[in-house]
């Protein structure tokens, strides 16, 4: 097993681009990573990477072996899904992804329970809401609010989720509770924008009689932590669009208050990404079974709860 180790070492610096950064991804020391690509460059009789204080990167000889490492660790990951299946004792390790409202609210709590449940499985879950690569990142399976650019990856639909315009009342009390879309541009309100990368301009596309129309908004406050955005929403600082499983419970207590009802936006598909390859693989079948059909009740319920609290104040102020 020390080979594998050591290609496996080398695969995930080669992706990676630091001996630390590996280290810390594979829970072993950056000394101990540093030795491992030691023992395979001797063993190769060559030099996989050019080391200086302040950078390392792969020689050509690193280059060409990275592909043929690729390939043998695939392989073998291909050889332990078959005995899995066969003793149907699911083993290994899941690299899981998952924006940060998403993976906080939905998809972490429900790691525990499969944890005890699958006890030779071990799972490492990475938030950001910015945009991962799974081949580039290790990573199994990404779950994603949206529509991915990955055109060569897998989807599987998990849930379609409603999304609201929502703002503070301290913000409404001292700019107006826009009506629509047009009176939330009209009068320049302050839109809370989450930032993507490459992004120039935001838009927000909302529902109008005649069909969406994208609706161009600003704001002086951006960042590309979704949580952030309801942070500062709860503070007053503007408008965000938010879907409603990630802010029922403030929309229950009336920290939160829809607003632009006549022009709502659009709902949102949540999905999971990976490789067709890898859901060939028993324990990630297992479990895309076991979170997809809760994270779907939970924003189920998350939603009902919105919905019943809205039509209790309606009736209230009726």
């Amino acid at each position: 097993m020390a080979y594998l180790d050591n290609i496996r070492t080398f695969v995930r610096v080669y992706e990676l681009g630091s001996m630390s950064a590996a280290g810390r991804d594979m829970r072993i020391s950056a000394a101990v990573a540093s030795a491992r690509i030691g023992q395979l460059e001797t063993h190769l009789g060559v030099r996989l990477f050019q080391r200086t204080t302040r950078s390392l990167a792969p020689t050509e000889q690193g280059r060409s072996f990275y592909d043929g490492a690729r390939a043998v660790l695939e392989k073998v990951e291909e050889a332990e899904a078959l005995v899995s299946e066969i003793t149907e004792t699911p083993r290994g390790t899941i690299h899981v992804a998952a924006p940060l409202g998403v993976g906080r609210r939905l998809i972490a709590p429900l790691l525990p329970g499969f944890a005890q449940a699958y006890p030779r499985i071990d799972l490492r879950l990475r938030l950001s809401d910015r945009m991962i690569d799974l081949a580039a990142e290790a990573i199994d399976l990404r779950f994603f609010l949206g529509h991915p650019a990955d055109s060569d990856l897998t989807i599987r639909q998990i849930a379609t989720c409603a999304r609201v315009l929502c703002a503070a009342p301290a913000y409404i009390d001292r700019h107006g509770a826009p009506r629509d879309g047009n009176d939330l541009v009209a009068a320049g309100h302050d839109c809370l924008n989450l930032r993507f990368p490459g992004a120039t301009e935001f838009r927000w596309t909302l529902r109008t009689p005649q069909g969406p129309r994208p609706y161009p908004v600003r704001g002086r406050l951006e960042c590309d932590d979704g949580d952030v955005l309801t942070a500062w929403a709860l503070e007053g600082a503007g408008i965000a669009m938010k879907p409603v499983f990630e802010i029922a419970e403030h929309l229950a207590a009336g920290r939160l208050v829809p607003v632009c009802a006549a022009t709502p936006p659009l709902p949102v598909q949540m999905a999971c990404l990976f490789t067709h390859r890898r859901l060939q693989d028993p324990k990630i079948r297992i479990f895309m079974d076991h979170v997809s059909g809760r994270v779907a009740s939970a924003v189920a319920a998350a939603e009902a709860k919105a919905t019943k609290v809205a039509a209790e104040q309606s009736a209230g102020n009726c």
